[in-house]
């Protein structure tokens, strides 16, 4: 069921890619597609450590076209999802060169307690429905998690720079 009730508090949105991972990063919440072990496997060559962990006020939302999920403001629900916490700084540039450029990184609170940087989408394409995590895995997944293999490469020599 869903337990927030309250909106989030508006946080700074940081716009350059190049600028927007802070040294201090230390967990990332993750709600769609990276709570897999075949994606994380794909891009970072191993499983982080990772917890259980929600974002209340928020909703993993299907999106128009895309078989991944956009976290948006949404005042009554928790996002599932996992909070990632021995992210490598550059590990932190992998998944920050794979997200989409249309992604914002905020802070988010979480119910596990704490915090943590999450990719938000700002705006648009968002569809009335949930992404569905079981129905991405059953349609999806192999071939997601194949084409992470492929594109890891240039992903890491992006985050090298």
């Amino acid at each position: 069921m869903n337990q927030a009730i309250t909106q989030p508090d508006p946080i700074p949105v940081t716009t350059s890619r190049r600028d927007r991972l802070s040294s201090d990063a230390t967990a990332l919440f993750v709600y769609g597609t990276l709570q897999f072990d075949a994606v994380l496997e794909a891009l970072l060559g191993r499983i982080p450590k990772r917890a259980t962990a929600s974002a209340p006020g928020w909703r993993a939302a299907a999106l128009e076209g895309r078989v991944y999920p956009g976290l948006v403001a949404s005042p009554g629900y928790a996002a599932p999802g996992l909070r990632l916490t021995d992210l490598s700084r550059r590990e932190w540039g992998i998944l920050d060169a794979f997200e989409d450029d249309r992604y914002d990184l905020r802070e988010v609170d979480l119910t596990s307690g704490g915090r943590g940087l999450a990719y938000v989408w700002p705006d648009g394409d968002v569809r009335g429905e949930n992404w569905d995590a079981e129905q991405f895995k059953a349609l999806h997944l192999q071939e997601y998690a194949a084409r992470c293999a492929r594109i890891a490469p240039a992903l890491a020599a992006q985050a090298d720079q």
